[in-house]
């Protein structure tokens, strides 16, 4: 035993025999006089008795002195069989008998407070302790080892990014064989960056790795190393790097990045505050003087833009790997990979769901499925149909249908003409999307909507195919003019979308003839500080006038391209709208008959 161990023993017994001594007095204040059996029946025969207790193995009470002061005394009785007499002679005010108490009872009454004392500060004590070692851990990695029992995520439940699970799986590969790659030379990768927009499927690739690696895994979030205490969040980096070191090879999950690895010194007056510090350690650890091989970052964002770019340089994040919005093959694989638990009827074809999803990511599939199984759910259907299927759709885009809304009858005839112009502005305007779907029943805040639904996936966006777009987009209000001569504010949506349209036209895409092949970048994301509020405006306030103007110009050229389709096809609107106020739905092949009508439509000059 160490000297500190002794002074710790020797305070214990210190402490102890102070509370020992320290009852001992309190009880002395009022101790009980021995007194002999003789002298007690001597103060009894001069009447000084005035309480008594008696018991087989001992007798008190109280009595006063010759000086007349109460003393509390005690004494071994005799066998006296006439004392009960005696004591009515001489006149005890109070006496009476008491049952005998056992060696317990009287080994509690002397030292059980101590006892209880000394229990109380051991719990206490123990408590301190335990809160000790909980400040201690508070500077302690929260990252969770994940096992691969318990991960149930293999790549087989991941689809529609191909080309980022050949990455991943390459990475798996190299920690399982290091040799195959060590041979020719290659080092394994510091850190993997997975990044792309919300929902794609970022954090369901590392719950793949995780289950298809066979080293351990662990995860943490970045919100998880920041603290309100300056120190606690690099204390975490460090733990987290160590723990992965002592387990290497292995795989450390950090989710949100950009949660902690965010530009420095991004803030208004600067300061190194808590999250540069905890940045500038992950940097340490992830490419510095004491790294290891076999420890590898795998990291998720929805932000890449604003991550330090220390963070993102080669030895330390050397694969960026992008996680895209699925294609219409992706879209496909994503449906059958969450349609495998759900009742499907034989008719329903996903191929034909995955057309009508253009632009939804993983997320939106997966809601889209369970959606669709809710609705067959809710109207006691054995499976799954492919009307639950189209109406889960448009629950996802519009949201749910509002049937108690009451609606004059005057301003479903303005939605349904609003609602015919979009519709039959996109079918004279040759080359546009085919139409899918015209409603005016309610869904969430919109009124009515027009559905297009592209044959194919598009990566390039020529002119004339955006300005018809605008076109189309501008029909609704364009027709609400026409027909009764005013407009509303139902297509407020409309002519946000349309002045978006044309600003990207003109600022970001160059397609404008009056300022010519030039980026005028207008931020739409928010502005991000230290970084973006120092930014000076790279153009005169002449341009900015001539951008507006340029703007005004495109949306009025397509408000009056619209005008002319729909005054020379005004029959079809009338007949479209009607059609739409009788049925409120209109799949696109019916909008198709009801426009054919054996003359060719009217062109726009």
């Amino acid at each position: 035993m160490n000297n500190k161990n002794w002074r710790g023993a020797a305070a214990w017994v210190l402490i102890f025999a102070v509370l020992v001594f320290v009852w001992q007095s309190l009880r002395a204040i009022n101790v009980e006089r021995d007194i002999s059996y003789s002298e007690f029946k001597h103060a009894l025969k001069e009447g000084r008795v005035a309480t008594l207790t008696v018991r087989t193995d001992l007798i008190r009470g109280e009595f006063r002195d010759v000086q007349g002061k109460s003393i509390r005394f005690r004494t071994v009785p005799l066998n006296d069989p006439r004392l009960v007499e005696e004591l009515e002679t001489y006149k005890v005010q109070h006496y009476a008998g008491e049952v005998d108490r056992g060696w317990l009872m009287g080994f509690l009454l002397n030292f059980g407070p101590v006892f209880v004392f000394v229990l109380l500060w051991f719990l206490m004590l123990r408590q301190m302790q335990g809160g000790g070692r909980q400040a201690m851990a508070f500077g302690r990695s929260r990252a969770r080892l994940q096992s691969g029992k318990k991960t149930k995520v293999t790549f087989a439940d991941v689809a529609g990014c191909d080309e980022a699970k050949e990455e991943l799986q390459e990475i798996i590969e190299f920690l399982k064989d290091p040799a195959k790659f060590q041979k020719l030379g290659g080092k394994i990768p510091k850190g993997v960056l997975l990044y792309g927009a919300p929902g794609t499927g970022k954090t369901l690739l590392a719950k793949a790795v995780a289950g298809e690696a066979e080293v351990p895994f662990f995860s943490s979030s970045g919100s998880e190393f920041v603290e309100m205490f300056v120190g606690v969040g690099a204390s975490r980096v460090r733990d987290l790097f160590e723990q992965g070191r002592k387990n290497a090879p292995c795989l450390l999950f950090v989710d949100e990045l950009d949660a902690v690895g965010r530009h420095r010194f991004a803030g208004i007056g600067g300061g190194h505050d808590e999250r540069e510090q905890t940045l500038n350690q992950m940097l340490v650890e992830m490419d510095g003087f004491e790294t290891k091989e076999g420890v590898i970052l795998l990291a998720a964002t929805n932000r890449p833009d604003v991550l330090d770019p220390a963070l993102l340089r080669p030895g330390r994040f050397d694969r960026h790997i992008m996680v895209p919005s699925p294609d219409l093959k992706g879209r496909e694989e994503i449906l059958r990979v969450h349609a495998r638990h759900v009742h499907l009827t034989p008719a329903v074809d996903l191929k034909v769901i995955g057309r009508r999803t253009p632009g939804f990511v993983g997320a939106d599939l997966a809601n889209l499925i369970n959606e669709a199984a809710l609705l067959a759910a809710r109207k006691d259907k054995p499976a799954v149909e492919m009307t639950d299927l189209e109406e889960a759709i448009d629950r996802v885009i519009a949201g749910p249908q509002r049937k108690s809304r009451m609606i004059s009858d005057r301003e479903k005839r303005v939605i349904a003409y609003h609602e015919a112009g979009h519709a039959l502005v996109a079918k004279l305007i040759p080359g546009t999307d085919p139409l899918h779907k015209v409603s005016i029943i309610p869904r969430g805040p919109a009124l009515g909507y027009t559905l297009q639904l592209p044959l194919e996936d598009r990566y390039l966006t020529t002119k004339s195919e955006i300005l018809d777009r605008l076109a189309v987009v501008l029909g609704g209000r364009v027709a609400e003019q026409l027909v009764f001569d005013e407009v509303t504010t139902g297509a407020q949506d409309d002519l946000t979308k349309a002045t978006e349209i044309a600003q990207k036209m003109v600022c970001e895409y160059g397609m404008s003839e009056q300022l010519g092949p030039m980026t005028f970048r207008r931020r739409e994301e928010e502005i991000f500080l230290g970084r973006d509020l120092t930014r000076d405006r790279h153009f005169s306030e002449k341009t900015a006038q001539a951008i507006d103007e340029e703007v005004r110009a495109i949306i009025m050229q397509s408000m009056v391209r619209a005008q002319r389709l729909l005054q020379n096809n005004r029959s079809k609107l009338d007949r479209l709208a009607e059609r739409l106020i009788e049925r409120e739905i209109l799949q696109g092949e019916e909008v198709e008959q009801l426009l054919t009508d054996g003359t060719p439509p009217a062109a726009a000059s």
